[in-house]
C-alpha cells in the first residue's frame, strides 16, 4: 500500500482527470475527480480519443457541473489559417456549453478566446513548453490563469516556479511521458506526415532503434525511445507543499478503469491516506513507473516498454478497478430540512450555490402520533446519500403539532426525490457570454523577388568564409563571444528552445545581458520560448521569433508582433500554401535547408544502455539507427540547456525551389555539418542547384488539413 504524507486543508491541489469519451468521463467523476479535461471539435492533442462534439459537449458539462466537477476543454494544437473560422466556432460552442477553461497551445487560439468569450479562463498547455518562472509570468502577462508545466521538471524547479508565478500551476502526476519535450517534437510529422503538434502523433519513437555514441569501437545496442509512465502520486505531500494548484492524470486514450484507479489513488494520497499502489501499477504500466525527472535522477532506469506481462496484469486488475466507479462518490455538501405534520411531510434540500428545492409526500392517510422521539431515526434516513453526488452535512427534523410517526420508507423516498430535483436544478446550463468577431483580413505578402538567404551555424568555427557575405547570420547565444566583431551588426543570437538546468533560465538571462553589452552591438535575439520575451525586455536589442514559438498562422504571428517580435521564422510543419499571409507587415523567414531537429529530450537516448549509466566519458555525440537502417544523429547540449537533440537523417532542401517560398528570408540551418560541407551547401543554394544526395521537402507540399 502506498501513502503520501499528511493531509492539507481544502481541496488543493485539484485532481484533474482525463475524459477521452463519455464512459471515461463518468468513471472519473464517479471516482472523485475535482475536474476533467476533454478534447473538443478536433482541435486537441489526442485526435484518436473519443472526444466530444458540439452536440455532446453541453450534456457532458451539465453532468459534471451538477456534481461540482469543473470541465477543461482542450483546443491545444497548432492552427493553420484555413482553420481559424472553425476554431472560432469551436470556442463559441465551448463557451455556450459552459466549460470552465480552455487548454490552449497556439497564440491564435488564445487571442480568439479572449475576444469571443472574455469570461473563459485560459490555461497554457504543456505544448507551450512552459518550464521556467519567467514563462509562467509571461502567460500571466498575456491573461492566462494557469500554466501547465512541462513534464520534465524536478521538484526543486517546480517549487521555484510556484513561488514566483502570479498564476496557478498545474503538473502531470501520473501517466505516459513523451520522450520529447511537449511542443518541441516533429518526429512523427517528418517521418510519417502525422504531426504530434497537430494531435496526430503516431509514436514512432517507441519503435526499436539501435543506439551508440560516436567514439571509436563503441557498439550499438537495441533500445526503444520509450519512457516508463510517470508516477508522482507517492510524492503528493511534496507537491502540495510546493504550492501546485492542480495535478493532472495523463491518459485520454486509456480505459475508464485506468482513470478511476488513478483518481482514487490521488484522492486518498491528498488526504494522507494509504492507497492501493499495486492496483495503480497493474491497471497500466510500462514495466513499472518512473519519477526520474521529479527526483532529478535522469538515467537509464527511466526507460521501459509495455510487456505482455504488463498486459496480463491489466486484464486481472480491470474488474477490481471497475468497482471504484460502480457507485458515485459523494462530494456536494447539502443541507436537508424535513418538516413533519399530521397530514404529511415535506423535505427541502439546499446546496452551497443557492439551489433550493422542496418536495412533499403525496397526500394520504393522516400520520399517527409517535410514541418516542422519531427525529434521530429520521435524521439517520436523511443522511443515507451514498451512491449520489451529495453528502448530507446539516440535517434537521421539525415536528409541527407532533411528534408524528413517519415511516423510514417515506423519508427515504422524500430524500431520493429531493436529491434528484436538486441534481436537475444544478444541471441547468450556465453559458458564458460570447461576442461575434470578424477575423482580420490578412494580406498575402508579395515578395519583390526571391527571398534573401541567411545562415544559421551551431558553432562559430563551423562557418565557412563564404558565409560572411550573407545579409544575416544566426548563432546560438552561447557562441556570442566567438562571433567576429565585424559580423555582430548582422548577427542574431538564437536563444535556446528550452532552459533546463544546468544552463537554466538565469544562465540565459546573464548571457543575454552580457551579449547586449557587447560593442559593436548584435542585430538582435531570436526568441524560442515565451519566457524570452520577458528576458529580453530592457536590453535594447531587437527581438525576433524563432522556430520554437511554433508559428503556423497569421493570427499567431500578429500576437508575436504584439509581444515585441519584429520578424519571425515560420514553423517548418507549415505547408508553403499556408505561408503566404503569415507575418505580413513584418519580415518572415522559412527554413530552406537543415537537418530538422526532430526531438528535444531531457532524457538521454544513449543512457538506455548499461554502458552509459552516466555522462562520464561520453562523446556527447551519437546516433540512433532505425529498422530501415537510417541513422538519426544525436547531439547533447547538456552544459547549455540540459537537453539532447535528435536530428532527421536527411536534410530538408529547397535550394532549387526557393522562389516558391512566399517569404522575405530563407534560412540554411547548419548543425552537424563540417565547415567544408556547409560551404558546398551554401554554394548550391546560391546557385539554385538540386541537392547532391538524399533530402526531403518535409511538409512543405502537404495539404494543411487536420488529422
Amino acid at each position: 500500500m502506498g501513502a503520501a504524507g499528511m493531509p492539507q486543508q481544502g481541496l488543493r491541489p485539484e485532481i484533474l482527470a482525463p475524459a477521452g469519451n463519455a464512459e471515461m468521463l463518468s468513471a472519473a467523476v464517479f471516482s472523485g475527480a475535482d475536474a476533467v479535461y476533454l478534447g473538443f471539435a478536433g482541435f486537441n492533442a489526442r485526435r484518436t480519443a473519443g472526444n466530444f462534439t458540439p452536440e455532446t459537449l453541453p450534456g457532458a458539462v451539465a453532468f459534471c457541473h451538477a456534481r461540482g466537477v469543473r470541465v477543461h476543454a482542450a483546443l491545444n494544437i497548432l492552427i493553420y489559417e484555413s482553420e481559424l473560422d472553425s476554431l472560432a466556432a469551436a470556442i463559441e460552442c465551448a463557451a455556450k456549453a459552459g466549460v470552465d477553461a480552455l487548454i490552449v497551445d497556439d497564440l491564435a487560439t488564445a487571442a480568439l478566446a479572449k475576444r469571443i468569450a472574455p469570461g473563459l479562463a485560459l490555461h497554457g498547455s504543456t505544448q507551450m513548453s512552459i518550464h521556467t518562472p519567467e514563462g509562467a509570468c509571461q502567460l500571466a502577462d498575456m491573461g492566462f490563469e494557469r500554466a501547465i508545466l512541462a513534464r520534465e521538471l524536478s521538484l526543486a524547479e517546480i517549487r521555484q516556479i510556484c513561488r514566483k508565478s502570479p498564476i496557478e500551476t498545474e503538473i502531470f502526476i501520473h501517466g505516459a511521458m513523451c520522450m520529447a519535450v511537449s511542443g518541441q517534437c516533429m518526429m512523427s510529422a517528418f517521418l510519417g506526415g502525422r504531426s504530434g503538434n497537430r494531435g496526430a502523433c503516431a509514436g514512432p519513437c517507441r519503435l526499436p532503434f539501435d543506439a551508440s555514441d560516436l567514439r571509436p569501437g563503441q557498439p550499438g545496442r537495441a533500445c526503444h525511445l520509450s519512457l516508463k509512465d510517470m508516477d508522482l502520486i507517492p510524492h503528493m505531500a511534496d507537491i502540495m507543499d510546493a504550492g501546485v494548484a492542480s495535478v493532472k492524470i495523463e491518459g485520454r486514450l486509456r480505459p475508464p478503469e485506468y482513470a478511476a484507479a488513478a483518481v482514487t489513488a490521488c484522492r486518498l494520497a491528498r488526504a494522507g491516506q494509504p492507497y492501493d499502489e499495486a492496483l495503480v501499477r497493474d491497471i497500466f504500466s510500462r514495466s513499472g513507473f518512473t519519477d526520474g525527472y521529479f527526483t532529478n535522477r535522469n538515467d537509464g532506469r527511466m526507460f521501459g516498454v509495455r510487456t505482455e506481462e504488463d498486459a496480463a496484469r491489466t486484464r486481472v486488475a480491470t474488474p477490481r478497478a471497475r468497482e471504484l466507479f460502480r457507485r458515485e462518490y459523494s462530494r456536494v455538501p447539502v443541507d436537508l430540512s424535513l418538516t413533519v405534520r399530521g397530514d404529511g411531510a415535506s423535505l427541502t434540500a439546499a446546496d452551497r450555490e443557492g439551489h433550493t428545492v422542496t418536495v412533499a409526500a403525496p397526500a394520504g392517510e393522516p400520520l399517527a402520533a409517535a410514541r418516542t422521539d422519531p427525529a434521530p431515526a429520521l435524521e439517520k434516513s436523511l443522511r443515507k446519500t451514498g451512491g449520489t453526488p451529495f453528502a448530507a452535512e446539516n440535517c434537521t427534523v421539525a415536528q409541527q403539532g407532533g411528534p408524528w410517526f413517519l415511516p423510514g420508507s417515506a423519508a427515504n423516498e422524500l430524500r431520493r426525490r429531493a436529491l434528484d430535483a436538486l441534481l436537475e436544478a444544478r444541471s441547468a446550463p450556465r453559458p458564458l457570454e460570447t461576442f461575434s468577431v470578424r477575423l482580420p483580413d490578412f494580406p498575402r505578402r508579395a515578395p519583390a523577388g526571391p527571398p534573401r538567404l541567411a545562415a544559421r551555424f551551431e558553432r562559430a568555427d563551423q562557418m565557412p568564409p563564404e558565409a560572411q557575405a550573407l545579409g544575416c547570420l544566426i548563432f546560438p547565444l552561447a557562441e556570442a563571444g566567438r562571433v567576429p566583431e565585424a559580423l555582430r551588426p548582422k548577427t542574431l543570437l538564437e536563444l535556446p528552445r528550452v532552459m533546463f538546468a544546468p544552463g537554466g533560465e538565469e544562465t540565459v538571462r546573464r548571457r543575454m545581458q552580457d551579449a547586449a553589452a557587447m560593442r559593436p552591438a548584435f542585430a538582435g535575439f531570436a526568441a524560442n520560448n515565451l519566457a524570452q520575451f520577458r528576458l529580453a525586455a530592457g536590453l535594447g536589442l531587437p527581438l525576433y521569433g524563432g522556430m520554437g514559438l511554433n508559428v503556423t498562422n497569421p493570427l499567431s504571428a500578429r500576437e508575436c508582433g504584439r509581444l515585441g517580435a519584429q520578424g519571425l521564422l515560420i514553423h517548418p510543419e507549415t505547408p508553403v500554401s499556408a505561408m503566404g499571409r503569415i507575418g505580413a507587415g513584418m519580415p518572415a523567414a522559412a527554413l530552406c535547408y537543415g537537418h530538422i531537429p526532430l526531438m528535444l529530450t531531457r532524457a538521454c537516448p544513449l543512457k538506455n544502455r548499461p554502458d552509459h549509466a552516466s555522462c562520464a566519458g561520453c562523446s556527447h555525440a551519437g546516433r540512433l539507427r532505425d529498422r530501415k537502417g537510417k541513422d538519426f544523429p544525436v547531439r547533447c547540449a547538456l552544459p547549455q540547456n540540459g537537453v539532447r537533440t535528435v536530428y532527421n537523417p536527411v536534410p530538408l532542401y529547397m535550394g532549387d525551389r526557393l522562389r516558391e517560398l512566399p517569404v522575405d528570408w530563407v534560412v540554411a540551418a547548419f548543425t552537424i555539418e563540417s565547415k567544408a560541407r556547409a560551404a558546398q551547401i551554401l554554394a548550391a543554394l546560391q546557385a539554385a542547384r538540386p541537392f547532391d544526395g538524399d533530402f526531403t521537402r518535409g511538409l512543405y507540399y502537404s495539404e494543411p488539413t487536420k488529422g
